[in-house]
């Protein structure tokens, strides 16, 4: 759609044409309450709605137009607090329009009764209202307050759907389909005179519903059991079954008018009956002030952030070692995208962590762009360049990248093994994970947390209730409450929070300030040694520095991981640095270097029987073959069971063929206990370093927006003259039309002969006069103008266009008419 005008059928509160003698006075339509508003006030709506933005709304009477389509609507009312919907539905269950007092009443109860004494409902209606006079889901002035329509009818009950209030229909609209004299007994019943029509003689049971000395007169003669049958309709659903014959009390209430049949076998009670029994509230319990979030816990500030550090720390060596162990053979990419549940239960043992955890950490890592499919043939899960970037940044810079991607975005692990609506299970990575809400309740969620006192945390129930309040649709707060327990998890296990109270970097983290600096002080210095132990572990006293790190990580096994590593070395870890290119002398050296205990004995044994039993055998291709000097050896290999499916002869004493390939022969030689070394085909041992798998460059995860983004300051400064350049030239007065052509009726595009067209706006070049123009842009946008022409010539018109408050060409051919504005109407 472009920024033409709205055409068709058209909600009447956008389309009544303001009558100027009116002026100053009430409203009469959301368009003229939109038109009495300053810019400020249209700025406003707009930044509470965007959605009105998209595209920039021609003038007044689009804007309101678009404002009271359904899904705006929905949209807006979704996004009430508890009180202000309170309000609004409210409004739908009361006159239209709807006076302040009445409304006051509905929210507050009838004065001088139980039900209506004051819980705040009073002070806090004036700020409601604002919000959904801002919000244009309300207009009038105090003593007519309207709801839209739009809302009206999404909040209001019917015959078939009661309000969310609980309350049911009015008494006409129940009594719409029944018969006059059934409606003339029950005028009868009641002790009303009768009346000549129907209407009469609902507007009469309607005054005595509403008339509380009267009503409580009526009930005073109701049966003790008819007050029972009032008492469990009262508060909602207004609706209960009846048998053919009912109970005595149903039927004195029945034909009292009292419950009014909703079909064959279902009565209802009627509004007016309901808000007499409620003493006025349209609520059973209004809430104007949102729940407080106190402090539950009170810790040490330098508590929370010691807490929080040992917390992120784990966090980066959870992602390193998660994205580590995919560089070489990352698991396969599902054929509907995502992780299979296998490879996810391999990277949660992996992690030595449960599924969900696991899911996290995968997402996490994926979300700040160090993984990513390598989009190849095999499709597969590997890191990217930008990994390996990450790895060379301070601990708290990594952190920092981490956190941010956390913070914005829109992936939700927490759905990880759930169903989607068609019954398919949601997998990590999956293209269905993405909830456009989840930025905005983790920034919510640590918003109320840094409104607490340093290293105080809440009970995590009131936090959900304050949640709740804040988004009380049906829906949007079942989803958000589901998001806040998984933003509360996932910010103490990634350290933006310290038990359960925020920490300064997270601080830092919501105000938009870099937290790295905050958090480098708390993290551990890196050290550059191990303490070696006589039962062939080493423990790390704290982080190691990398190239320690990245060598012990070859060289050994991780045993244990927390404050201190535990590594434990094997015959099939140091089989694995020679693998790599190390020599005995090597690793011993290198231990005796980072050591702060002297090399254990049984650890120098193993390297060095590792290291003479390395490469004593020889594999290389023929399709294979066992190349040895020492032939006993060869003849035990061949004599072993375990070799029968390798496919070995002998060639030669000190050679062996195979038909297995030379990988899968270094495999199976290994699995016997022997440590062969691969070599080339000029007889020199190869290096069996495999080298990491890198993705092609990628850029980071898109969010998934919750709708249109906010408009800044200019867009909305830009917005707002357009659409009041707009209304000015919807609403400016024309000259009487020549013969010849017209300028249409308010609202559409004026319509005249292009000759009429090039002599108006020759005519206005030559006076310097404005004129009303209709054009249609070359997308077929159609839009009406003011303009002031200064040149006319070549088939263009060139002149300053009061709607876009610049200079501008337009080409003639696509003006569909002209007309000169009254006196001093520009």
């Amino acid at each position: 759609m472009g920024t033409g005008r709205l055409t068709g059928r058209r909600d009447q509160e956008a389309t009544t044409v303001p009558d100027p003698s009116t002026a100053g006075s009430a409203p009469r339509s959301l368009a003229e309450a939109l038109r009495a508003r300053d810019d400020d006030g249209l700025g406003a709506l707009l930044r509470a709605r965007p959605d009105l933005l998209s595209p920039v709304p021609g003038d007044v009477t689009q804007l309101a137009t678009r404002a009271g389509t359904r899904a705006s609507v929905v949209r807006a009312l979704d996004r009430l607090d508890r009180f202000a919907l309170q309000t609004a539905e409210a409004l739908a269950v009361g006159p239209e329009p709807c006076p302040y007092a009445v409304l006051e009443s509905l929210l507050s109860g009838d004065t001088g009764t139980t039900s209506g004494a004051d819980n705040g409902a009073r002070a806090e209606l004036p700020r409601a209202l604002a919000t959904l006079r801002e919000q244009a889901l309300v207009w009038g002035d105090d003593e007519r307050l309207r709801l839209v329509r739009t809302a009206r009818e999404l909040l209001a009950p019917s015959a078939s759907r009661p309000s969310p209030t609980g309350l049911g229909p009015t008494v006409a609209e129940a009594t719409a389909g029944m018969s006059p004299t059934r409606i003339q007994e029950i005028v009868a019943a009641v002790g009303l005179p009768a009346t000549h029509d129907p209407v009469s003689a609902v507007t009469a049971l309607t005054a005595l519903f509403t008339d509380p000395v009267r009503m409580s007169a009526l009930l005073d003669e109701a049966p003790a059991e008819a007050h029972q049958v009032l008492g469990r309709l009262v508060w909602g659903p207004p609706y209960g079954e009846v048998t053919p014959h009912p109970t005595p009390p149903v039927r004195w209430l029945r034909d009292r008018g009292l419950l009014l049949p909703a079909s064959a076998r279902t009565v209802l009670l009627p509004r007016e009956v309901a808000l007499y029994l409620r003493g006025g509230l349209a609520h059973r319990a209004t809430e104007p002030l949102a729940p407080a979030v106190p402090a539950h816990r009170e810790h040490r500030p330098q508590l929370v952030d010691a807490n929080a550090a040992g917390q992120a720390l784990a966090a980066l060596s959870t992602v390193e070692e998660l994205v580590k162990s995919w560089e070489h053979a990352g698991p396969a990419v599902l054929r509907a995208g995502g992780l299979s549940v296998r490879d996810l239960k391999r990277a949660a043992s992996t992690l030595d962590t449960d599924e969900p955890s696991a899911a996290f950490w995968i997402e996490l890592s994926y979300a700040a762009g160090l993984l990513a499919s390598d989009s190849e043939a095999d499709e597969r899960y590997a890191p990217t360049p930008a990994f390996d970037g990450w790895l060379e940044l301070p601990p708290a810079e990594r952190w920092s990248v981490l956190a941010a991607a956390w913070l914005t975005a829109t992936r939700t692990p927490g759905l990880v093994g759930e169903q989607d609506a068609k019954g398919r299970t949601l997998s990590a990575l999956g293209a269905e994970l993405d909830r456009s809400a989840a930025p905005e309740v983790r920034r919510r969620i640590l918003g109320l947390l840094a409104d607490l006192p340093e290293g105080g945390s809440p009970d995590p129930a009131v936090l959900l209730a304050r949640l709740a309040w804040e988004r009380p649709v049906r829906g949007t707060s079942e989803l958000r409450a589901r998001l806040a327990r998984w933003t509360l998890t996932e910010a103490e296990v990634l350290g933006v929070t310290g038990r359960g109270a925020l920490a300064a970097p997270g601080r830092a983290l919501l105000e938009g300030r870099d937290p790295a600096p905050l958090l480098a002080p708390l993290l551990p210095e890196p050290v550059d040694h191990v303490l070696l132990q006589a039962d062939l572990t080493a423990v790390a006293p704290g982080p190691l520095r990398r190239p320690l790190a990245e060598v012990l990580a070859v060289l050994a096994e991780i045993e244990s991981k927390g404050g201190a590593t535990v590594y434990r070395f094997t015959p099939g870890s140091v089989r694995r640095a020679l693998d790599a290119g190390h020599t005995a002398v090597d690793l011993q050296s290198f231990l005796a270097e980072h050591s702060r205990t002297p090399v254990p004995q049984p650890l120098s044994y193993l390297i060095d029987d590792v290291a003479r039993r390395h490469g004593h055998l020889r594999v290389g291709a023929a399709s294979s073959y066992v190349r040895c000097d020492d032939d006993g050896m060869l003849n035990e290999i061949l004599a072993d069971k375990r070799s029968a499916g390798l496919g070995l002869r002998r060639l030669a004493p000190t050679v062996l063929a195979a038909q297995a390939e030379p990988t899968a022969l270094l495999d199976g030689l290994r699995a016997m206990g022997y440590a062969p070394a691969a070599e080339s085909r000029t007889g020199d041992v190869l290096v069996s370093r495999a080298d990491a798998h890198r993705t092609p460059a990628r850029a980071l995860p898109v969010p998934v927006p919750d709708g249109p983004p906010v408009p800044d300051r200019t867009l909305l400064g830009a917005a707002v003259r357009a659409i009041r350049a707009g209304d000015l030239a919807a609403t400016a007065v024309r000259k009487e039309p020549a013969a010849s052509g017209s300028p249409g009726a308010p609202g559409e595009l004026p319509r005249t002969s292009a000759a009429e067209t090039l002599a108006t706006v020759q005519a206005a070049a030559l006076t310097g006069s404005a004129v009303w123009i209709g054009y249609v842009n070359a997308d077929g946008a159609a839009s009406q103008r003011v303009i002031a022409p200064v040149r006319v010539e070549g088939g263009f018109v060139t002149g300053y266009d009061h709607t876009a408050d610049e200079v501008r060409t337009f080409a003639l051919h696509r003006i569909t008419g002209v007309a000169e504005l009254a006196e001093d109407q520009v």
